[in-house]
């Protein structure tokens, strides 16, 4: 038994349903493609559409292919390519080029001379290299009208050429007019029917006939037209969930299709992906103090040499595998609408700090988080350091603080402080070593003197270093009174949730880098972005 196949797909099921093989049908392939029966599609067309069923399947595929898309010389080319391909079989018909399906009515219809067919019939057996690939000849004389005398006397004289199996096709209802070719038949050539008009036939009755493979031709692409007009009418109507339940689940496909075999390759081939980390940009902030430059639009939103802040953190991120980016929004909210983010809005933004942004976006993702704040440009380097990172809590420290301090060109306002158990580097050294240094202590109302870093406002966050800050965030939620630099939890900044921690015992983990990065805080800041970013 055989199935037609218009695709891979089906080709796939029908091995799945248990059928011997494959018939590569020639009514399917051009259904597919919307176009008549009728030697429209070209010999690669089809070539490379059955192709794709030899790939899917491991039984053998029968190439329906017409007249052999010309005389005996492209009949020998034809074989060729569908044996290189990897096809089993190939079957090939008296009708004159173009022919026209079987089945359709009112249409005109020749055979070709018996005498030219038997040539191809022989050209092809010459043509291929192996002699299992078997070659079926197919008559339509019984289609044509001409007569049951004709089909055997044609039937005969093809078997006669050498071709290892006989189609004589029919479009009767029932089986009694193949029943008289096959009792006629007296060759030791298998014979082959194709019950498509007779398909009340039992196959165990055609078994009994004599025939040796039963091709049961288009079925399959005629259930699918079917099921597919019924669920999108259904659609259509505004019943989805009356589709959902009669379709194939998703996971189904994905069986069909390999998916397993692509992951399990992945895995044995590919370098490791992209760390599983989402990244958040907290971009919620008040931005007045820039005046008119952020009237409109935060300062993430800001352009510098033709790219925003936003975007350029975005090529930061996704250079170093990170593709899941979320940003806490706030004011200005409708200005920060670049595509393929996930977005956070804090409403509140102008009574809360950014720890209230951080958990906004905490509270709804799982696994690591990589947090920056939304006014910081940094080199692709520093994000891959970060990620090298070991700990369950890790900050970037830019170590030229020191440098700074010492030429006094630190800027006035606010910085980040921190101090750590690494120390300040040698007076000079530029050079930044990837040994584990550990947070002491960090703020901005921090000493200078004893400062000896500054927190760039980045920070990675383990799935254990996020369940942690969740855990004690929940805690404080709603308390009281001061907390650490700012006038309330509700108000705190990242640096007063880390100096938190520390306070609990947790242990956080200092990236050093020198340089590097920038705030743009003030409009000296945006003038020097200008400045110095090339690009």
């Amino acid at each position: 038994m055989a199935c037609g196949a218009h695709d891979a797909l089906s080709a796939k099921l029908a091995e799945e349903a248990g059928f011997d093989a494959i018939w590569a049908s020639g009514f399917g392939l051009s259904a597919v493609r919307a176009v008549p029966d009728a030697s429209i599609l070209t010999m690669s067309e089809t070539l490379d559409a059955g192709r794709s069923m030899v790939e899917a399947t491991t039984v053998p595929v029968i190439a329906d292919r017409d007249t052999g898309f010309g005389n005996a010389i492209n009949v020998m080319r034809t074989v060729q390519d569908f044996e290189a391909a990897g096809f089993a079989a190939i079957c090939i018909e008296d009708n004159v080029f173009p022919k026209r399906c079987s089945f359709y009515a009112d249409v005109a219809r020749e055979l070709a001379p018996l005498e030219e067919h038997a040539g191809k019939v022989a050209a092809a057996l010459s043509a291929r290299r192996n002699p299992d690939f078997v070659v079926i000849a197919r008559t339509e004389a019984l289609i044509a009208g001409w007569g049951h005398e004709e089909a055997m006397r044609r039937a005969h004289a093809y078997a006669d050429a050498g071709a290892d199996a006989v189609l004589v096709h029919s479009k009767a209802t029932d089986l009694a007019e193949l029943r008289e070719v096959a009792r006629a038949w007296n060759r030791p050539v298998p014979l082959v029917a194709v019950p498509t008009t007779y398909i009340a036939t039992p196959l165990e009755e055609l078994r009994e006939a004599g025939f040796k493979l039963v091709i049961y031709a288009n079925q399959s692409l005629r259930a699918a037209v079917v099921a597919m007009r019924e669920s999108l009418l259904e659609l259509r109507a505004g019943r989805p969930l009356e589709v959902e339940r009669r379709i194939a689940p998703l996971e189904e496909i994905y069986r069909l299709v390999g998916l397993s075999d692509l992951r399990d390759n992945e895995s044995r081939y590919l370098p490791p992906a992209g760390p599983a980390v989402t990244a958040v940009v907290l971009a919620a902030g008040d931005d007045g103090g820039l005046g008119e430059i952020t009237a409109d639009r935060p300062r993430c939103m800001l352009e510098v040499r033709g790219r925003t802040v936003l975007e350029r953190q975005i090529s930061a991120l996704n250079s170093n595998g990170i593709r899941e980016i979320g940003v806490v929004r706030g004011y200005c909210a409708e200005a920060v609408t670049v595509p393929n983010l996930r977005y956070f809005d804090n409403p509140r933004y102008l009574e809360s700090g950014e720890v209230q942004s951080l958990l906004l976006a905490a509270h709804k993702i799982d696994g690591a988080l990589l947090c920056t704040y939304g006014d910081v440009i940094f080199d692709d380097s520093i994000v891959a350091r970060l990620l090298r990172a070991t700990g369950d809590i890790t900050i970037v420290v830019d170590r030229a603080f020191e440098e700074s301090r010492r030429l006094g060109t630190l800027p006035g306002g606010s910085l980040d402080l921190v101090v750590t158990d690494g120390g300040a580097p040698a007076e000079g050294s530029r050079f930044v070593a990837d040994a584990r240094v550990q947070l002491r202590r960090i703020g901005q109302k921090l000493s200078r003197d004893q400062a000896d870093g500054e927190f760039i406002g980045l920070v990675l966050l383990s799935p254990e270093g996020a369940r942690r800050v969740r855990e004690v965030c929940t805690e404080l939620e709603g308390r009281a009174g001061a907390f650490h630099e700012a006038s309330e939890f509700g108000r705190a900044s990242l640096t007063d949730l880390l100096q938190e921690l520390l306070d609990r015992g947790e242990k956080i983990d200092c990236v050093e880098v020198h340089k590097g990065w920038m705030e743009i805080d003030s409009f000296a800041d945006y003038r020097r972005a200008w400045a110095e970013l090339r690009e």
